[in-house]
């Protein structure tokens, strides 16, 4: 045989790969016609003798059992050197291992494989090939042999060479993938993107280590690179610096002349800023939900006293700064509507404005609620929950009553203030935020810190710029002003015409301490507009009767003698309702107030409600 006769294998060649034109699709036609005419096995080597491409045919267990003249006049040998390990001579010393291990992979599959390796031609000069390997299996479906083709793809390698020189440069994320899905090579952008090696691009767990958690049965769904289908998704990739941002990736197909698929490239573009815009308008518009669903105190900070415009002049002072700000006050004086005012006067007032109120939420799902949960993270967190933080992200977060948060969140809360990051439970990343908190309380939380139930690094953390809203007793200037804007304001909403306040419903409001404060004059208001039969407006004084000031000991302190008074009133509502505080026949409704407030006095005032529930009979 004389091996030096040809220099290529006759007939015509692909411009793109150097291959010739149909050569290797034969041996995969040949094997169903293998399969229907049941050929010996001299027939069926000499058929393969006949592909005029590079092929051969092993036993189940991968041991070479023929390869056909066109392999054996390119590389140089006869059929007899061929065998045993004969046929792993002309393979480029560098590629044999991987070409081995690849090759036991796909024994050990029983499916068809791939893989790419140099073949030395029988003149000395190292050439690419791509090794296509098929099995071929009787009527039970037992493999009794395996054929392959190896197709010459240097000129393919060579333009990949030149092209990778040119794609380093590229401004986005480039990646090579090989037919089976391997990761053969990515450009400096995506490495230097990740802070790794080629090798770690190309190891098996690559996606493990850098595709998020969440995205990646999501974007293995379907197989989509083994349908030869030209697709895109989204996914999160890690940075170098901890961080997952997102990038949408595209896969495009490069085909040989036969339509088979010899290359995926890929390409990664961020989407970060998008992401964030999108995730901003979705947290906006959960923000504007709850606000919409939740009933308002009231939409403007009315009044003109000295101690409401000392407030006023402090709240211009710090809104534009991005400060801290903590609100301490009695409840009902408006400390909500004080976060607002200063929300609606910084460079975050496009943003969303997201309240929390700490003492409605159960202690064991404060710290969910706060900073979100991951998927399983406990009973009953069957999908990823972002928290207030997620949604507050840009604008401002107001928690009020501070002071009812448990330790374990307190020290949460104080990490997100000094760090500005923060894991959801179950989470094992960290998150930036950028929110700006305001707080509120009605307690004294330097008795709290006494008695070791908050924490004084978060107390001054917290402080940093203080607002104490004066109760409604220190604004009796405003009383009259409030008076008429709720009867203005209820009166529309009911259809009907109030042109007058009695005199005496004036006094009365005035003299009154309101232990509640303005919450509890609107609930007055409120409730005596719809019970208003005339163009007049007045209260009946039996509401107010209990909490007369003539009723107020002279040798107590006021405060004191108001808080046993809170009490005593709460105490007998609870009477009153058998232990229920909630409903329309509950506590709340009953003391014209908020669930939410009463459960927080109750909490205050160490009153024990379930004593109340036997007493129903």
């Amino acid at each position: 045989m004389d091996i030096h006769k040809e220099s290529n294998f006759g007939g015509d060649f692909s411009l793109a790969t150097g291959l010739p034109t149909n050569a290797s699709d034969q041996l995969a036609k040949a094997i169903p016609l293998f399969r229907s005419v049941n050929p010996s096995q001299s027939q069926l080597r000499v058929m393969i003798d006949t592909i005029p491409t590079l092929a051969w045919c092993a036993f189940p267990d991968g041991t070479v059992e023929f390869l056909n003249r066109r392999w054996l006049e390119y590389v140089g040998l006869s059929l007899e050197q061929a065998f045993g390990s004969g046929w792993q001579q002309p393979i480029h010393p560098e590629d044999l291992d991987a070409l081995l291990a690849t090759w036991r992979a796909i024994l050990a599959s029983g499916k068809p494989g791939e893989a790419e390796a140099r073949i030395r031609r029988f003149d000395g000069k190292y050439r690419w090939f791509l090794f296509r390997a098929e099995p071929f299996r009787d009527e039970q479906d037992t493999i009794v042999r395996w054929y392959g083709t190896n197709t010459d793809i240097e000129e393919l390698k060579r333009a990949e060479r030149e092209l990778r020189d040119v794609l380093d440069y590229a401004p986005q994320q480039v990646a090579i993938i090989g037919p089976d899905g391997r990761r053969l090579w990515a450009n400096r952008v995506a490495l230097e993107y990740s802070g790794i090696t080629l090798e770690e691009f190309q190891a098996e767990d690559y996606e493990r280590r850098m595709i998020h958690p969440d995205d990646i049965d999501r974007i293995r769904t379907g197989d989509p690179i083994f349908k030869g289908e030209t697709y895109e998704f989204e996914t999160r990739i890690l940075g170098k610096d901890g961080l997952y941002r997102w990038f949408v990736v595209r896969f495009f197909p490069l085909r040989d002349s036969a339509g088979r698929i010899l290359r995926w490239y890929s390409t990664g573009m961020e989407i970060q800023d998008r992401k964030d815009a999108e995730s901003r308008v979705q947290n906006e518009n959960l923000a504007l939900r709850e606000e919409v669903d939740k009933a308002s105190m009231f939409e403007e900070i009315i009044g003109n006293s000295a101690a409401l415009g000392d407030v006023l002049a402090r709240v211009g002072k710090v809104a534009p700064t991005d400060s801290t700000v903590l609100i301490t006050g009695e409840t009902g004086t408006g400390k909500e509507l004080i976060a607002r005012a200063i929300h609606k006067r910084s460079s975050r007032a496009e943003r969303a404005f997201v309240s929390v109120n700490c003492s409605a939420i159960p202690q064991s799902l404060i710290a969910s609620e706060l900073f979100g949960h991951e998927k399983g993270a406990f009973t009953g967190a069957l999908q990823r929950r972002i928290g207030r933080f997620e949604m507050a992200e840009g604008g401002t977060l107001f928690l009020d009553e501070v002071g009812e948060l448990p330790v374990e969140t307190q020290l949460a809360l104080l990490r997100v203030l000094q760090e500005r990051e923060f894991e959801r439970v179950g989470g094992d990343r960290m998150i930036r935020s950028d929110v700006r908190v305001i707080a509120a309380t009605n307690r004294n939380l330097s008795t709290a810190i006494t008695a070791g139930t908050f924490r004084s690094d978060l107390f001054y953390r917290l402080n940093v710029f203080p607002i104490e809203l004066p109760p409604l007793r220190k604004r009796a200037d405003d009383i009259p002003i409030l008076v008429e804007y709720f009867i203005n304001r209820y009166a529309i909403a009911s259809g009907k015409k109030l042109k007058n306040i009695n005199k005496s419903t004036l006094e009365l409001l005035r003299s009154y301490p309101w232990p509640g404060n303005v919450r509890e004059l609107q609930n007055i208001v409120e409730r005596s507009v719809i019970l208003c039969e005339s163009e007049t407006f007045s209260v009946d004084p039996s509401w107010l009767v209990h909490d007369r000031p003539e009723q107020i000991s002279t040798t107590q302190p006021l405060v004191m003698t108001l808080t046993m008074k809170e009490r005593a009133s709460i105490e007998s509502a609870l009477a009153a309702t058998h232990g229920r505080v909630s409903g329309p026949a509950g506590a709340a409704a009953r003391l014209g107030m908020p669930a939410s407030t009463l459960e927080s006095r109750i909490r205050s005032l160490k009153i024990n409600k379930h004593q109340f529930k036997s007493a129903e009979g």
